[in-house]
């Protein structure tokens, strides 16, 4: 459904970034994400191209013709096609990061600064300047020069080890590293914005896939660190916390179930179990025995939902208090009553977008349409191609 919020129209509120240029010499996921965040806060997004273009554009064709991945993360950018093996092409970039506010950049480990876009280096020349390098690997280490995509670095990470059911591997089934990664350099940018705002100065932000996917592990982490036994696969269970997770009514449907503490414990068995003294059960009077004996528990969970439809178990629930989540395909998520979205332009039809997820007062009724390769290449030519500008 149309998100039913108010939105401010771009006339009464100015956005946070509105009057910062960023420059971006991207492709794929994790930079694009970045940068089109910073546009959705207001910022002129100038996406730099290889001629034929971001490969993400060929990923699929199934939005009118154009790919999902390239509608969902370039919306309200202007596209220059350039060819940075060509003097004047690279000539041109100059001249743009020359004014620009950021330059981002989520090129092979070293290929912006062979091009003579290094970011220390541009940071010498345009003291104020943000630069920000998205990268596998990261800069250094012996590995730092290995090619990172998302599924690869969800394996290389452990991430794909403690996810899903045992039995074959599974990926995760959204591009979680790429997506991490971009939300952390937006994070950094902004600080980076606002140390400059302090300082006068500029800085340079370094973010990574793995680094990313690794921030993700630390509870993991922790926990192989500590006790030195890593979490099982358990598929849509709780490596620690018990009763958490799926069970199936007599319906068929499946509802995923969270305990949380000890009250919620015993308002789940009144309601739900219908027996509050096995709240007390010695074998499950606290989550660390409900864990040592989650085969007791689960059996005695799934026995309640095996007599009851979805309707009747969330009716419980609620009467208890205790969280759940219907298990939803994704055509049930389009139908979601509490999805909120945008209409967002693509050719010379349209489409309808997950808003995005944080409301705010500069949230525009629509989407901007994503650019075709080279749109604004004309026109950006003419306004940077004889510049005269100082530093960023």
């Amino acid at each position: 459904m149309a998100d039913n919020l108010r939105m401010t129209s771009a006339a009464e509120i100015q956005k946070p970034l509105d009057g910062l240029l960023v420059v971006a010499l991207e492709q794929a996921v994790a930079a694009p994400y970045c940068s089109s965040r910073l546009a959705d806060a207001g910022a002129r997004v100038i996406k730099v191209e290889r001629p034929e273009g971001d490969f993400a554009r060929g990923y699929d064709h199934a939005v009118h013709g154009e790919s999902t991945y390239f509608v969902w993360i370039n919306r309200g950018k202007e596209s220059i096609a350039l060819d940075l093996k060509r003097d004047a092409d690279r000539a041109l970039m100059a001249s743009m990061i020359a004014r620009a506010d950021v330059f981002l950049q989520n090129l092979a480990p070293g290929a912006a600064a062979r091009l003579g876009f290094g970011a220390a280096e541009l940071r010498a020349r345009h003291p104020r300047l943000i630069t920000c390098d998205i990268s596998g690997y990261g800069e250094s280490g012996p590995l730092y020069k290995m090619k990172a995509y998302d599924l690869l670095v969800q394996a290389e990470s452990g991430l794909v080890s403690v996810s899903g059911a045992p039995g074959e591997w599974g990926r995760i089934g959204v591009s979680l590293c790429d997506i991490t990664a971009g939300m952390n350099a937006v994070v950094g940018i902004q600080q980076a914005l606002l140390a400059r705002a302090r300082s006068g100065h500029g800085s340079g932000v370094h973010v990574s896939l793995f680094d990313s996917a690794a921030e993700l592990m630390s509870v993991p982490y922790l926990q192989t660190r500590h006790t030195g036994r890593a979490p099982e696969r358990v598929g849509l269970k709780h490596p620690s916390i018990v009763p958490y997770g799926a069970f199936s009514c007599a319906d068929g449907r499946e509802l995923v179930i969270s305990i949380q503490n000890e009250r919620e414990w015993l308002a789940f068995c009144t309601h739900v179990l219908g027996d509050a003294a096995f709240a007390s059960d010695p074998r499950c009077a606290s989550n660390a025995l409900r864990l040592t004996h989650r085969a007791l528990v689960d059996e005695r969970v799934q026995q309640a939902f095996s007599a009851l439809t979805a309707a009747q178990a969330i009716e419980r629930l609620e009467a208890a208090q205790t969280a759940y989540g219907r298990i939803n395909s994704v055509a049930d998520l389009l139908a979601h009553p509490q999805l909120r979205t945008r209409r967002m332009p693509v050719g010379a039809d349209a489409t309808e977008m997950p808003a995005i997820p944080y409301a705010s007062e500069w949230d525009a009724a629509e989407f901007p349409r994503a650019p075709a390769i080279d749109e604004h290449g004309p026109r950006l030519r003419a306004e940077f191609g004889q510049m005269g500008g100082g530093a960023g």
